[in-house]
């Protein structure tokens, strides 16, 4: 149960951190420079061996109000968050990533949002992403979302129409705190949270951008090794916190894993791997393996492959 002290903490900033000292000022600055009045910023540093510790002990020296840290031994992402999850004490969350920002004004939007859809238990925003020559695109949020729930779910996972993304999502933490990250998952451990979010979720969408997305090549979203083993722990991590009428897109969405290592393969000249994944994706869902759009990254994986 929250105490008193915690019950006057509306939203609480998450940020896991891994050897990227050489980002996490930019940040945090982006935080605090904005940190309204009944806000925290909660930074977990996953046993970073650069700079990390010692940028986080200057920050904390300054004692700005409402900045707190802690350290942990190297357990990824998904543990990360849920130790700053734990730490805050914010009736709301965002968690947004060490190599990114928010912008001017979202936490005082987010905060607005807040108060006036109390009946929400999931806010999204939109968020703008940034490539390493300058180009940016604004994703706005969703302009509708379906009432029913596994529509929703299908909407995000198969059919790719709505996203989801940290720094632009703030989740009551009731909610969150029913579906933590899977810890066991180095990479897409997102995803199995987020299509919680969609299925159990009730949602207000704010029409303004929260966070800026860095895409730089040394990103850690880059570094997430892929192989038969992690496709079905994905799978089951996400279905089993679906409910019951959601279970039914679990073939098709598998397929797409699938085809998705099918392509890494081709990508790679690993012709037998890449035929052994297109069987296996086929004898989840044939319709999967032979949808046009499927075919098309296909032959462009092939094409990657050959221009290289």
């Amino acid at each position: 149960m929250q105490d008193e002290a915690s019950n006057s903490v509306l939203l609480s900033v998450v940020i896991p951190s891994y050897n990227y000292g050489h980002m996490l000022r930019r940040a945090i600055d982006s935080v605090l420079g904005q940190l309204p009045e009944g806000c925290e910023l909660v930074v977990i540093d996953d046993g970073s061996t650069d700079s990390t510790p010692q940028l986080l002990k200057e920050i904390e020296a300054l004692n700005p109000s409402g900045f707190r840290w802690a350290r942990q031994s190297n357990a990824g992402a998904a543990a990360a968050r849920n130790a700053g999850l734990r730490m805050s004490r914010g009736a709301y969350l965002l968690f947004f990533d060490a190599d990114d920002e928010l912008l001017p004004g979202a936490l005082a939007a987010a905060c607005d949002a807040i108060r006036t859809h109390p009946q929400a238990s999931v806010l999204l925003g939109g968020r703008i992403t940034r490539r390493a020559d300058g180009r940016e695109r604004y994703h706005p949020p969703p302009a509708e979302l379906a009432q029913d729930p596994c529509v929703r779910v299908a909407d995000y996972l198969l059919r790719k129409k709505i996203g989801m993304g940290h720094g632009s999502t703030v989740v009551r933490r009731e909610l969150i705190s029913q579906r933590p990250y899977p810890g066991h998952l180095r990479g897409s451990e997102d995803i199995p949270v987020f299509a919680h979010l969609f299925a159990c979720g009730t949602f207000a969408m704010v029409d303004r951008p929260f966070v800026r997305i860095y895409k730089h090549h040394d990103s850690l979203r880059h570094l997430k090794p892929v192989s038969d083993e992690r496709a079905t722990a994905l799978v089951d991590e996400i279905f089993s916190g679906l409910p019951a009428a959601c279970q039914k897109m679990r073939g098709p969405y598998a397929a797409r894993r699938y085809l998705s290592l099918f392509r890494m393969a081709l990508r790679a000249g690993d012709a037998e791997a890449a035929g052994r994944y297109w069987r296996q994706a086929r004898a989840l869902d044939p319709w999967q393996a032979l949808r046009p759009d499927q075919l098309r990254k296909a032959l462009k994986a092939v094409f990657m492959r050959w221009r290289h």
